[in-house]
């Protein structure tokens, strides 16, 4: 059985990836252009994001880093106000922190993870958490979820990480970790061939951590 989870955080714990995207379709309004998803989508596996298509489109330095902070701004909006809840998860890692250690490994700066958490309880399962600032390289690359395996004094083999992005996704095989990949109305076009487990909601995980198939691919 494993003995340590560690849960990417937007769009696994909380709905929050359509509304990253709307902040940076709405900054990029501001300047008359117009985010296509699709490319987002692809961009965001690469590691990349929003600023892509802007760069793309010949939009200066100075004005993406104003935009930036634009769309910076209109996320903290949306996350004030929209419904970012998904049903299930917080009986769902009461049950499993009676079996296994938990830590978020997330994307999220620091200021947006806070905001976030104020209000909700998520945090009382987790051992730590890792935020955008606490490493240098972001997903796709492994640095991450390696350092998630520090911190908790793991082996890869111990551990399994659950995503809902190819980035993440691509970020776990990187340092050799099994991934579960939990459906995302969001990314659910990716590519998660390679993921060890694919999931509908996180209360299947249950299953899979209490009950392993050894058979599984």
């Amino acid at each position: 059985m494993k003995k340590y989870i560690l849960f990417d955080h937007d769009g696994v714990l909380v709905d929050t990836e359509f509304w990253y995207y709307k902040a940076g379709e709405r900054a990029l309004a501001d300047i008359g252009l117009t985010l296509d998803k699709d490319q987002y989508l692809r961009d965001m596996s690469l590691g990349l994001g929003t600023w892509a298509q802007a760069k793309a489109a010949g939009i200066d330095k100075q004005t993406i880093s104003r935009q930036r902070e634009a769309r910076n701004d209109y996320y903290q909006q949306y996350l004030r106000t929209e419904a970012i809840e998904i049903d299930g998860v917080v009986e769902t890692l009461a049950e499993l922190s009676n079996h296994v250690r938990m830590a978020i490994v997330t994307t999220a700066k620091r200021a947006d993870f806070e905001l976030i958490h104020e209000k909700r309880s998520i945090r009382q399962f987790m051992d730590f958490v890792l935020v955008r600032e606490d490493y240098k390289l972001a997903k796709p690359d492994p640095e991450p979820y390696l350092t998630g395996l520090k911190r908790f004094g793991a082996t890869r083999e111990e551990a399994l990480v659950v995503e809902d992005s190819s980035r993440g996704l691509k970020s776990a095989l990187a340092a050799g970790i099994d991934c579960v990949v939990v459906r995302s109305e969001f990314t659910e076009d990716n590519d998660f061939s390679q993921a060890s487990h694919r999931i509908e909601t996180l209360a299947e995980l249950k299953n899979i951590i209490l009950n392993p198939d050894p058979t599984a691919a």
